[in-house]
């Protein structure tokens, strides 16, 4: 006797506590059987780098006590994905300093204008100085006091720094690429915290198809031992009828601690209690994915990827930085200006000002320069770099996702048939066996048959939602285009 029942291990380390380490690993279902057969099952390839799990943890230490919430959509869930996860925290902290250093490298450019107030007295002993002043008739004491008071504004402003100015629009380049990565980032939470809610999702299919099973097998049985007291099946019918439900009974009893397990998974992906006793309030049942051609896809991948972006703003921003290095080796011109009064003891104020200009021309400084240039060369080869892998990795995610939506709906054209044959096949035996001119095996075969189909049906599916899922990542705009690619209520 064998029986095939599909278990799924879909990004299991992608999604288990955090979705750890690489998004949507390749996803391996695996068919549990008597005799130990496997169906393989096509499964959707990596196609985005997830959060760590460090990174998933939620901010609820941070922030205020959460609500228990008792029906969860998958809308509201990556809402709160994106809201109390602390990788976007992060990335915002880490925008808002870019901008802070921007605002200080602009400061460079701009006008200083400060004021003082000053008041001295000295006592200043001349002799001691080496100054004597001898005039016949008159006589000097060789030691002079004095008080002065002194009101000042001051003024500074760089009118040429060529390495100022490219430092200025580095740091502008570098805010921009913090600020598409938390966007970025966005986009990633939304892939993985919808990722989790369709396996949990699929999970609770499986536990209740199971259950449908038991009750199936139940019923076998309480026939059979009706047949048997009437002399039409043997004890070998009553004890396989019995078998099959122990059978159904262990494989609930794993898939209740899965599905109890992706929830809590779930629940802390997106900031609630792990013991919240939440519902999933949506069923993501199977519908066509979008009909964009790959070629638009992959226009607007290239357009709307927000890391694709940032790879691109980092770029400019290591181009600025380099000509920030050499335009070190350029004069600088400055001015500096004062204005105010001052007076000594017992005079009035008087107005004074000073304006001086400054033209500074950089002659040698033991190589300094020369370094600066090659640390920020290297840096903008390396930035290159960084793109065109970000490039080419954008491009192999688009097809590697238009391939798992393909190979999913074929999937589910094929176990849709086979649940449809299944059940036929169940019902022809059943009708065979009630008429007491067949023992149940061929009955449990086919349940067992009928259950496989129904686990390939439900992975299927699964796998296609999924695959919808990760397009959406890999086009751009995941946290904005969900329901075009999902149906969701």
């Amino acid at each position: 006797m064998k029986r095939s029942t599909s278990l799924v291990r879909w990004i299991r380390a992608g999604t288990t506590l955090a979705v750890a380490t690489a998004c949507l690993q390749p996803i391996a279902v695996r068919a549990q059987g008597d005799a130990g057969a496997e169906a393989p099952v096509s499964s959707p390839q990596p196609v985005a780098r997830l959060v760590l799990a460090s990174d998933t943890s939620t901010a609820i230490a941070a922030g205020a006590t959460q609500e228990p919430v008792r029906s969860l959509t998958l809308r509201e869930a990556i809402q709160r994905g994106l809201t109390y996860n602390l990788r976007v925290v992060g990335l915002m902290h880490a925008a808002d300093q870019a901008r802070g250093r921007e605002v200080i490298a602009k400061s460079a450019l701009m006008p200083n204008l400060s004021g003082d107030f000053s008041a001295s007295e000295q006592q200043t002993n001349l002799a001691a100085m080496g100054l004597r002043l001898n005039v016949p008739g008159v006589l000097f004491d060789d030691v002079v006091r004095f008080s002065v008071i002194d009101l000042r504004a001051r003024l500074s402003q760089t009118i040429y720094n060529q390495a100022s100015m490219n430092t200025y629009r580095a740091a502008g380049e570098t805010a921009r690429a913090n600020e598409l990565s938390v966007n970025d980032s966005r986009d990633l939470i939304v892939l993985s915290v919808g990722g989790a809610y369709l396996e949990t999702l699929a999970a609770r299919a499986r536990l209740r198809a199971t259950q449908a099973q038991i009750d199936t097998a139940t019923s076998l049985h309480q026939k059979t031992g009706q047949q048997q007291s009437a002399g039409l099946a043997t004890p070998l019918d009553v004890n396989r009828a019995r078998a099959q439900i122990l059978t159904a009974q262990q494989r609930l009893a794993v898939q209740q601690a899965d599905f109890t397990k992706r929830k809590i998974n779930l629940a802390r992906m997106i900031g609630l209690p792990p013991n919240d006793q939440y519902d999933l309030a949506d069923d993501v049942p199977f519908s066509p994915a979008p009909a964009i051609p790959i070629e638009d896809a992959l226009k607007q991948a290239a357009e709307r990827r927000y890391d694709l972006q940032a790879a691109e703003a980092q770029v400019r921003a290591a181009e600025r930085g380099l000509d920030a290095a050499k335009g070190e080796r350029l004069p600088s011109v400055s001015v500096t200006a004062n204005y105010g009064g001052n007076r000594a003891t017992d005079r009035s104020m008087r107005q004074t000002f000073l304006v001086a200009g400054l033209v500074r021309v950089p002659i040698w400084e033991g190589g300094r320069t020369a370094g600066v240039i090659e640390q920020a060369a290297a840096v903008l080869t390396q930035r290159r770099t960084e793109l065109d892998d970000i490039k080419a990795q954008v491009e192999a995610e688009v097809r590697l996702a238009y391939a798992d939506i393909t190979a999913a709906a074929a999937q589910i054209a094929a176990a849709d048939a086979n649940v449809g044959v299944s059940r036929e096949n169940l019902a022809l035996t059943r009708q065979r066996f009630d008429a007491g001119i067949a023992d149940n095996l061929a009955v449990v075969q086919s349940q067992e048959a009928l259950a496989g189909a129904e686990y390939d049906y439900i992975n299927s599916v699964f796998a296609h939602n999924l695959a919808k899922l990760a397009l959406a990542r890999t086009v751009g705009r995941a946290s904005e285009d969900i329901g075009r690619y999902l149906v969701l209520p």
